[in-house]
Formats: C-alpha cells, structure tokens, sequence
C-alpha cells in the first residue's frame, strides 16, 4: 500500500502594516530572548491587527492586547500587540473574533488605539512569535523592512 506523503507548508502574511524588526530588538526579554519562540516584530504604523494565517483562533487574551492561533497546518502563532499592554487592562483595545472562530490570511482579528498604546505602553513593537516551533523544519525568511497587513509575506515555513 501506497501513502502519499505531500510536504506541510506553511506561509505567514503580515498581521500589521508597519516596520519589521529583529525580535531581539523588543525591550522585554521573554520576547528578545526567544523565551515564547521564534519569530519578529513591527512597529505598527496603524492599529490593525489580521490574521497572518489560514486557521483557528485558539485564544483572544481578556485584555484584547494578544490573540494565539493554530494553523490548518498545526503551527501556534502568538501576536502580542505592545509591550506591557496587558497593563493597560484592554483600554483602547477591540476584539473582533473568539477562541474557536476560524479565520483566512487578511481577517481582522484586533483593533488598538494606536497613540494610546504609544503613550501608555514600555513599546509599540508587536511581537509575532512561533509558540510550537518543534513543528518547523525549515524557516526561510522574507527580507523586508516595511510590511503590509495582509499581504506582505514575512515567512515561509516547511513543516515536519
């Protein structure tokens, strides 16, 4: 018998339109030092956030600053709008989805007040970070310093 084997893919769009920057450069060192995962940050330039994949909402953090999805293909993405955002106790944050919603590449999933957050929060750089990155085989990033929500491809990810 005969299994067909097709190679797990994965892409990942830009959840916000703004400046990619090195994950190390986030002032928070469970993001810096990859603590969470792999993955980068932007520096928002609006306060839209969009899913960067095809998959499932698994959780909308009750602050609304942080939203964690899973993949069609299994990878566990983790969008951290700000740094000590969860202090601001979802002032100037909206939700537009809920654990269990499925959502495409480009669908709103978060809305911020974007000079709130500047004036409130330690950073406005957004980490996109990888939680399960024992899945991924081969990551092949996008060199790119400007990226726009929902169409600027920022990975491309082979999966075990």
């Amino acid at each position: 018998m005969f299994r067909l084997f097709r190679k797990r893919e994965e892409v990942i769009v830009s959840p916000l339109t703004g400046n990619v920057r090195s994950l190390e450069n986030v002032p928070d060192p469970v993001f810096a030092q990859k603590m969470m995962g792999d993955g980068l940050a932007i520096e928002p330039t609006d306060g839209v956030v969009v899913s960067p994949i095809n998959g499932e909402v698994v959780q909308v953090f009750p602050t609304k600053h942080a939203v964690g999805l899973r993949s069609d293909e299994g990878l566990e993405i983790l969008i951290h709008v700000g740094i000590d955002t969860v202090h601001m106790h979802g002032e100037g944050f909206e939700a537009y989805v809920k654990a269990g919603d499925r959502v495409r590449a480009g669908d709103l999933l978060l809305s911020f007040d974007l000079s709130l957050v500047q004036q409130k929060a330690k950073s406005l750089l957004t980490p996109v970070v990888i939680t399960n990155g024992e899945v991924v085989n081969e990551c092949h990033r996008e060199h790119t310093e400007k990226a726009e929500r929902g169409s600027t491809v920022l990975m491309r990810l082979k999966l075990k």
